[in-house]
């Protein structure tokens, strides 16, 4: 199971958008747990109005959402971390080093050059012509998050199952 935990500050504008976004595109598989949480966030909170409405315009759905904090239990069982800026990566690092292999820049990966190694722009206290460029942007990164983590995994049972089978057949 890989599961993808993205993290912002306050976790209400946009690592919910992430969040939200990255599960629509992994919605037909059954590998993938999908969160979010922020280095400074208050657990409880709703994600901010804008990112509700322009996730709503996309056909999903964030009115349920409460914000939590990236916790020892959340980076534990992440099996890859994205920070929206190099400031989230920074801050988990300090908090979690163990986690180093598993904690990426969201747009580390981007085909785009003029968005790849860029921290994604808070869009809080902003208006929706802010959110809906952070949404652009998330839009053109996430693909290449997919794509990234999909070339990259390795199903520790699928290896452990083809090791069995290797011994069996000697």
């Amino acid at each position: 199971m890989k599961n993808v935990l993205f993290v912002c500050t306050g976790n209400t504008c946009r690592s919910p958008l992430a969040e939200v976004l990255f599960r629509d595109l992994v919605k037909d598989r059954a590998d993938y747990q999908v969160g979010s949480a922020g280095v400074g966030a208050f657990s409880g909170q709703a994600a901010s109005r804008n990112s509700a409405i322009l996730a709503k315009e996309r056909g999903l759905d964030l009115s349920m959402h409460q914000s939590r904090a990236a916790t020892i239990d959340l980076i534990e069982a992440a099996t890859h971390i994205f920070g929206m800026s190099r400031s989230h990566v920074a801050a988990i690092l300090a908090e979690y080093p163990e986690a180093e292999d598993k904690v990426y820049l969201v747009s580390e990966f981007t085909a785009d050059d003029h968005l790849r190694g860029r921290d994604l722009c808070d869009p809080f206290g902003g208006d929706l012509s802010e959110y809906r460029e952070t949404l652009q942007h998330l839009e053109a990164m996430l693909p290449s998050v997919l794509a990234y983590i999909e070339q990259t995994w390795k199903d520790e049972n699928a290896d452990a199952e083809a090791g069995r089978g290797r011994q069996q057949g000697d």
